[in-house]
Parts: C-alpha cells; sequence; structure tokens
C-alpha cells in the first residue's frame, strides 16, 4: 500500500498505469494512496512546524548567512496546483492563469524545511487573503514570534511581513531589494524542490479536497526527505510571482522597513 502511494506521488501516473505495474486495480490503487495520504497529513504537526525545528536564533542566523538580511524567521510564497476541473463551484478554481488549481500557501526555512503549508484555497483565490486569514498571521501579529517574513509583492507590507520597495531609490533601498531577493528565493527554490521531488503535483486528477490532502501528504514527505538529508531532482525554474493585483502597504509596515532599510543597508 505504502509503496503503491509513493509510487503515485513520486511520479504522477495514471491510476490505472500505477494498477498494471502493480498488478491492481484502479480502485485498489486509489484506496492505497487515499489511506496514505490521510497517515501523511496526520503528521503533519509533528514534521511542519512553525518557525521550525531550530531554534529561532539559528533560523535568523541561516536566512542572515544568505545575503545579510536581519530578523528574518521564514520566508513566504504562493504556488498554484493543478487539478482537474470540480462539478462543484468550478470557477472559483480558476485562477488567473486561466486553469484550475489549488493555490498553496509555503513558508521555509533557510535550509528548504517547510514551516507552514496553507492547502484548502481555490486558485481564485489571492495569495494576501490566504495569509490574511490563516491562524499563523494572527500569531504573527500578535507578537507570538519575534522577527518577520520575507514576501514579494503579492503580499501588502507589514510590521511582520517585509516586502520588496515597489520603485527603491538609489542606495539602502536598491541594497534592501538585492538582500530581500536573495533571501526571499529560499521560498521559491523550496516550492521548486517539492514539485521537483512530487511529479504529482504537476497536475492532480481527484477532487479539491483530495487534492489538498495528497498535496499536505507531499510537504510532510518532503521535511521527512529533507530532514534526513535526502538528495532532489533538478529543480526546474518555474517563476509565479507576477501579481497584477498589489495589495496596499500598511502605513505602520512602511515604517517598519523603512527603519529596517536606514539601518542595516546603509551600504552594500
Amino acid at each position: 500500500m505504502i509503496c503503491v502511494a509513493l509510487r503515485f506521488f513520486a511520479n504522477g501516473s495514471f491510476l490505472y498505469n500505477i494498477g498494471d505495474a502493480e498488478h491492481l486495480g484502479k480502485a485498489t490503487v486509489c484506496r492505497a494512496i487515499r489511506k496514505v495520504a490521510l497517515a501523511l497529513k496526520g503528521l503533519l504537526q509533528t514534521y511542519v512546524v512553525f518557525p521550525g525545528h531550530k531554534p529561532l536564533r539559528t533560523i535568523k542566523e541561516e536566512f542572515h548567512m544568505i545575503s545579510g538580511f536581519p530578523n528574518v524567521i521564514g520566508c513566504i510564497d504562493g504556488t498554484h496546483i493543478p487539478i482537474i476541473a470540480p462539478s462543484i463551484n468550478e470557477g472559483d478554481y480558476v485562477n488567473r492563469k486561466s486553469f484550475h488549481s489549488i493555490n498553496v500557501q509555503i513558508i521555509c526555512d533557510a535550509a528548504h524545511l517547510i514551516s507552514n503549508v496553507e492547502a484548502k484555497w481555490p486558485g481564485s483565490v489571492h495569495d494576501s487573503r490566504i495569509y490574511r486569514e490563516s491562524t499563523l498571521s494572527n500569531r504573527v501579529a500578535n507578537g507570538e514570534f519575534h522577527g518577520h517574513l520575507l514576501g514579494d509583492r503579492g503580499y501588502p507590507c507589514q510590521p511582520t511581513l517585509m516586502t520588496p520597495y515597489h520603485d527603491p531609490e538609489p542606495g539602502p533601498q536598491q541594497w534592501y531589494n538585492v538582500s530581500h531577493c536573495r533571501t526571499r528565493a529560499r521560498v521559491e527554490m523550496t516550492i521548486g524542490i517539492l514539485k521537483a521531488r512530487f511529479q504529482c503535483l504537476r497536475k492532480l486528477r481527484v477532487k479539491p479536497e483530495r487534492a489538498c490532502d495528497i498535496i499536505v501528504a507531499c510537504v510532510v514527505l518532503h521535511n521527512i526527505a529533507t530532514i534526513r538529508g535526502e538528495q532532489h531532482p533538478a529543480v526546474q525554474n518555474d517563476p509565479e510571482d507576477d501579481h497584477p493585483l498589489q495589495p496596499a502597504d500598511v502605513q505602520n509596515g512602511r515604517e517598519v522597513r523603512d527603519i529596517l532599510c536606514r539601518t542595516h543597508f546603509h551600504q552594500p
């Protein structure tokens, strides 16, 4: 049962292809994948924890070593996992690129470990709304963690979520943006590794609810593999950060960003 499910996660083959290879019926394969996905989902709180499995100071130090960006506790981004058109609320799942998907929020540390995943939102929902309505957003905003996340322009700049300057001035603002970009690239790489490891995420041919369970199962497996130091396949560059709708920044978020810029990025 476990081998059948792992084969599906890794290869993304049609269920009947896996059944033929293992001399099993499609229904049997489907049940095996379902049971293993739910079992892995049950391990989510063990393997996916925020801000991570390491001390907070270590997490910040590892991010700082990338490009000198201070006080980072995670990098955040959304990624679209294609699915077949569902029979219910089909239009909700059409994303800005006009295909059906689940929009998945991923937060990671500097070592490509995923520290938070939100896999339940239709493709039409914007990244900023997914974060705003997440439990983690409230925990971060309420000061439970000392530090900030790094996100792209799909998120509003907040005191606990730093985004790039839209039109940076020469000097500190440009240096800030360069450091921000280099550091935040870790989440793009992490998403790339996740999709390279689990080819089923190229397109899930199941109902949205089951697709979400499979995505979470793959995230748990990714963290297990990362903790064990397993090698990952080559990563394909798949940029997704084209955000035609950019949410408005929060005033005190811009103030925190300006202070951070003046204090830490006065020289390259």
